[in-house]
């Protein structure tokens, strides 16, 4: 299922010059100076300790494998393998379906990683590969794409550029569950800001509201 879907955006994907991108020098090498700097020092800072132990404190909980490989849309509508520490019970070919709030899939220790978004670490890893920037727009499930890629006025635009370990949407509290159809317009909005309007001072900023928004109360994490 999830192959006949990656091909069916894949065929689709949007050409790179599909929507303007602005920022100069900033996007054609010093957004990935940045994403690559700050990557290593995660990786080789943070993740080398975080992964054995976060993953230890996993298989205690629950059995089956520490990371949660998903596939996902990336740039230009490719598809790629991302990273995330697994928050819920394992199933074997699970049917996709969204966390909602109060999910009985999520274990007691998924449900703090995902309230401080320690599941989305692993994701560094995907940033040093290439698949994605530490800021941008989130990479949404290929299950989840194909909901909204032709109905949605716009929303293959949020795939001309590597998508983020977080994003000024996450930043601003447009996160979690997407059932509706205005979630995800208002989440595609500040995504299609972010693109025309990139910058270090706007990535930095963007990396502050994300640590700050561990530190308050955001109803539609889940």
């Amino acid at each position: 299922m999830v192959d006949q879907l990656s091909r069916t955006l894949a065929a689709q994907r949007p050409a790179r010059s599909l929507m303007p991108i602005t920022g100069g020098n900033y996007t054609s090498w010093g957004k990935l100076l940045f994403d690559s700097v700050i990557a290593f020092l995660v990786t080789a800072g943070i993740l080398f300790w975080l992964i054995p132990l976060i993953g230890i404190a996993i298989r205690l909980e629950s059995p089956g494998p520490i990371l949660f490989v998903q596939m996902r849309t990336g740039r230009n509508g490719h598809p790629f393998r991302c990273l995330k520490f697994r928050t819920m019970r394992y199933k074997r070919n699970a049917e996709f379906l969204q966390a909602t709030p109060n999910d009985p899939r999520i274990t007691r220790l998924g449900h703090l990683l995902r309230k401080t978004n320690l599941d989305e670490m692993p994701q560094f890893l995907n940033v040093l590969a290439g698949h994605m920037s530490i800021i941008g727009p989130r990479p949404h499930p290929i299950q989840l794409d194909a909901q909204y890629w032709q109905s949605l006025p716009g929303y293959v635009n949020r795939y001309c550029v590597r998508p983020g370990i977080t994003g000024l949407a996450q930043a601003r509290g447009a996160r979690g569950e997407t059932a509706e159809w205005y979630k995800m317009h208002q989440r595609l909005r500040y995504d299609q800001w972010y693109i025309r309007r990139q910058s270090l001072g706007l990535d930095l900023m963007i990396c502050w509201w994300t640590i700050a928004a561990l530190f308050r109360k955001n109803n539609n994490a889940c």
